[in-house]
């Protein structure tokens, strides 16, 4: 892994104090904008001159769902012209909620450079696999990008569009929403203050969930490694970038163990066939079975090719889909549980463990710091200081946000990448490219340990 492409270095001396977090100096629309969002208000926002046009390449649940329908509620600020789709209802489901013209809807993302640049920027919400192409496609073109994480699926690769941006001079926005959400804006503001001293130590949970773990990374789309990416990367890049965040200090090494334990097929009861539609003996008590969990609940069904909801299209899909396959008779590879030790800069120290096997979700974080600790769990934070004996428990929930996925970060990341192409300032935003590429390569160099039986790898910029 050739890691001297890019040198921390360098490019914290370019951003200034804006790369781990901290406010830029003086008054501009980036510390204006920062400030504002911890509450996600829109009230006496300066309105922008125009609405910044966008061109959607993958229009599924992250590139419909969760950002375009930004421009639905404020379309005097996002404006989407243009998409890149191949299932032709989800194109066709945008374009008629947009009045995207037919010359600009396009079936793959190579189409889209085939005419001249006719938008502002590029949301990118394609397949890990296919965020690579379009992104060096649309800088080569001159766009700006909102890029869903994961970068890429390498180092290398991450390597080349970092580069390749910098040269254009581009803004790429890495959706890492969680640094957009009240919650935790607050608890970045708190340590920023000082309110428990220096941070010492971190612990850091992803609980995913069962059912979440077997929708997403065993019949889904993040499943497979070589198809995707690893799970501390596909899931969990959310998680290493919230750590570098949170503390604003290098980190220096890590040391990490798992494993896939259940979904596997040495792990199926007996009388279970490939398929939840094949006959299986035991479907009707499987915790798992996808006829429950999307016909009868309904459940998840974003992912699912379902032009019209009901029934007989759900079961169709089940018998013929990915999502109709039993959860022990799937391709998956990548682990239902992970351990990672980090280092820091100064000593400091974060544990991080992802488990999959959980009946519920919602990341919990403990922060120890010299004068007092953090306890949150993604709607309370408890905050006390043991110096002055001063307990507060701050509710996010009650914080004015905006009504989106991953308690308001989508659309808070939304708000911020309109605000930065608009005024063609990459300050505005928390998570750009450059900001994004170390908590990357703390999960690439994570499962590189993993596979290494935990040896300790260097984290070296």
């Amino acid at each position: 892994m050739n890691k001297s492409n890019w040198n921390r270095r360098a490019v914290l001396k370019s951003l200034g104090l804006a790369a781990v977090g901290a406010p830029l100096a003086g008054k501009s629309m980036a510390s204006e904008s920062q400030g504002r969002l911890i509450s996600f208000s829109h009230k006496n926002d300066k309105k922008l001159d125009k609405p910044v046009k966008v061109i959607v390449i993958g229009a599924g649940s992250r590139g419909w769902g969760a950002y375009s329908s930004y421009g639905l509620k404020f379309p005097d600020e996002l404006q989407v012209v243009g998409v890149a789709e191949p299932i032709p209802y989800r194109r066709e489901r945008i374009s008629k909620a947009f009045n995207i013209p037919e010359e600009n809807q396009f079936v793959t993302w190579e189409h889209v450079f085939e005419v001249a640049k006719f938008a502002d920027a590029l949301f990118i919400t394609t397949p890990d696999d296919l965020h690579y192409g379009p992104a060096m496609a649309g800088l080569e073109a001159g766009y700006d990008l909102l890029l869903e994480k994961v970068i890429a699926q390498s180092w290398e690769q991450c390597n080349d569009i970092l580069k390749l941006a910098e040269k254009k001079n581009s803004i790429v926005a890495v959706c890492h929403v969680l640094r957009y959400t009240p919650y935790f804006r607050k608890m970045k503001e708190i340590l920023d203050n000082k309110e428990i001293g220096d941070i010492v130590s971190v612990q850091h949970l992803e609980p995913v969930e069962r059912i979440h773990m077997s929708h997403s990374f065993v019949r889904g789309n993040w499943g497979n490694a070589e198809k995707s990416n690893p799970m501390i990367l596909s899931k969990s890049c959310h998680d290493t970038d919230i750590l570098r965040w949170l503390i604003g200090k290098p980190s220096q090494k890590v040391s990490s163990f798992g494993s896939l334990t259940l979904f596997r097929k040495e792990m199926a009861p007996e009388g279970s066939t490939d398929r939840c539609t094949n006959n299986c003996k035991i479907e009707h008590e499987c915790p798992y079975s996808a006829i429950k969990l999307y016909k009868e609940q309904r459940g998840w069904l974003q992912h699912l090719n379902l032009e019209e909801v009901n029934d007989n299209t759900i079961m169709r899909e089940l018998r013929n889909g990915p999502y109709g396959r039993c959860v022990y008779h799937c391709d998956n590879d990548v682990v239902d549980h992970q351990v990672s030790i980090f280092e820091f800069e100064d000593g400091i120290t974060a544990s991080f463990s992802m488990e999959a096997l959980t009946h519920y979700g919602g990341r919990r974080t403990r922060v120890f710091g010299t004068k007092g600790d953090i306890i949150g769990d993604e709607h309370t934070l408890t905050v006390t200081n043991e110096e002055t004996g001063k307990q507060e428990i701050w509710d996010a929930d009650k914080a004015q946000k905006f009504a989106s996925g991953h308690g308001g970060g989508d659309h808070g990341l939304v708000y911020d990448f309109v605000r930065a192409v608009a005024y063609q300032n990459a300050g505005i935003l928390t998570s750009t490219i450059q900001a994004s590429m170390e908590s990357h390569l703390m999960g690439f160099m994570a499962e590189k340990s993993r596979l290494q039986g935990g040896q300790v790898e260097s984290i070296d910029m």
